[in-house]
């Protein structure tokens, strides 16, 4: 089983983590982890929903607490194919880009970093400040991949829930892991 880790942090946006999470417990071949902040319950429980959180564990997904720094994924030595965080808080990238690993989703994600294993920060602010693009530019510059997410309308969405999935597929596909593509493919304007 190929693992994924897939942090959702306190910025507005929880759907897109959800989504990502879910897509991936979808896949046969994808152990996703989670990692859940304090700030992210809250945001969940507002944008998403009460039992949203309650919903994923329920599917017997793993979740690793946010203060313990012993876990697996805090560990280089322990495979994973990539980490996502989505949504990603302007914290949590000030954290990243300094290597301030003082909770689980900022040690896992500077552990993708040094193993050079593929790191997507879902990006959520706006507007940003000059602060917020030098840590992209530092993230960047070390390896990460920042997606703000923007939505794509190729693909003509009809609700919000169609762009949140689009934003969660392009997410994953940034992976680059075996298989299909998730996101639906720009075919170039044929109609």
């Amino acid at each position: 089983m190929t693992k994924v880790v897939v942090a959702i942090t306190g910025a507005s946006g929880a759907a897109i983590g959800i989504r990502v999470f879910e897509r991936l417990l979808a896949r046969p071949d994808t152990a996703p982890q989670l990692i859940v902040s304090p700030s992210a319950r809250r945001t969940i429980a507002h944008e998403v929903g009460p039992a949203a959180l309650e919903r994923l564990l329920l599917t017997g997904a793993t979740l690793h607490e946010h203060d313990d720094i012993g876990a697996t994924l805090a560990s280089g030595s322990y495979p994973t194919a990539g980490m996502i965080v989505a949504p990603c808080s302007m914290r949590t990238l000030a954290a990243i880009a300094a290597g301030l690993a003082d909770n689980l989703i900022v040690r896992a994600a500077d552990v993708h970093l040094k193993e050079r294993r593929r790191l997507v920060l879902v990006a959520r602010e706006a507007p940003l400040h000059l602060g917020h693009l030098r840590n992209m530019v530092a993230v960047t510059e070390m390896g990460a991949i920042v997606m703000p997410p923007v939505p794509a309308f190729y693909h003509r969405p009809q609700t919000v829930a169609d762009i949140v999935d689009h934003l969660a597929s392009r997410a994953i596909d940034l992976l680059a892991l075996p298989g299909p593509r998730e996101a639906v493919a720009w075919d170039g304007g044929e109609a």
